[in-house]
């Protein structure tokens, strides 16, 4: 009976030494599984589309062709397309969206550094945008932090492709209050302590130094640097946005200083400024609900004027 006891439980515990084992040597395994089960709950299929040799990876969902616009979401440096979750777990149903690993990000191809640079990203989303048939119809842009900057030189370059831009803590402006984190990153491109880039952890305590960096309040989650010459992208192509912009931005943003916020609201003529207190860089993990809601808010505030301006002609 003894025995018997003893295989029971050797036989109930085995599941348990296998989730930690697997989380203390195998981490990245349960970060895939987590990710990959909230795409399922959320209705995200993870599908590739090619331009030539080039592969994108991206997951999406709903129907093209909505009463609002298809939204394209950009993450930003080191991260994934999965990183938006968060935020279309609020998005409708039925709205339309699109989350592409950016170049060189998990399952997209990884090529030379041509394709990293600001310019070199815009060029390859743009292909993606053709290879999926984004470019069928105005789409909404939206990215954060890198992801920013390429969405605004995207704007910049291809406003007739979009109905309008979310930019996140966008990285590629000149701003008024410099954070230590960029005047870290100015030492190290002199130093190139390249390995010591703060968004790229290798360590548990270089990823808990992180998310303490992107954000204000303490996350519960399991255990781009780009040279100079793309370093201001998006500040030297603001006078080419037309579409309307929405710029979201936390009060307590670390990483690139909430006063890039004003920048944007002067220098471009169709803009909306949302500030969000308490709120670190990392807008879409700390406050998805609200992020959504601006959203789909402003999407619906540009399809009414849209409808206003036909009436009025």
């Amino acid at each position: 009976m003894m025995e018997l006891i003893l295989l029971s439980g050797g036989i109930l515990l085995l599941p348990v030494f296998a989730f930690v084992a697997s989380f203390l040597f195998w981490p990245g395994v349960l970060l895939k599984a987590y990710n990959w089960f909230w795409r399922w709950r959320l209705g995200l299929a993870v599908r590739y589309s090619h331009s030539g040799s080039y592969r994108f990876c991206y997951c999406s969902r709903g129907p093209p062709g909505g009463a609002t616009p298809s939204l394209l979401l950009l993450h930003g440096f080191s991260a994934t397309k999965d990183m938006w979750l968060p935020l279309v777990k609020y998005l409708p149903r039925g709205q339309h969206v699109v989350c592409v690993d950016m170049p060189g990000h998990e399952g997209t191809t990884r090529t030379g550094a041509e394709d990293y640079s600001i310019q070199g990203q815009v060029t390859r989303i743009h292909q993606f945008v053709q290879s999926v048939g984004l470019d069928e119809r105005p789409f909404h842009l939206v990215g954060t932090s890198m992801g920013g900057n390429v969405a605004g030189v995207y704007a910049a370059r291809y406003p007739a492709q979009l109905s309008g831009v979310t930019l996140i803590c966008p990285a590629g402006l000149v701003y008024p209050t410099e954070t230590e984190f960029i005047r870290r990153l100015r030492e190290l491109e002199k130093t190139r302590e390249a390995e010591s880039i703060p968004l790229i952890p290798s360590t548990p305590q270089e990823l808990e130094d992180m998310l303490k960096l992107c954000c204000h309040n303490p996350l519960n989650l399991p255990r781009q640097i780009v040279g100079e010459k793309s370093r201001h992208s998006l500040q030297e192509n603001l006078h080419l946005i037309t579409t309307p912009v929405l710029v979201v931005w936390g009060t307590e943003d670390q990483v690139v200083d909430v006063s890039g916020a004003a920048v944007l609201e002067a220098a471009l003529p169709n803009c909306q400024v949302a500030l969000l207190d308490n709120c670190g860089h990392s807008v879409v993990l700390e406050r998805p609900r609200k992020a959504a809601k601006l959203l789909m808010d402003f999407l619906s505030a540009q399809e009414v004027d849209c409808e206003n301006t036909k009436k009025l002609s």
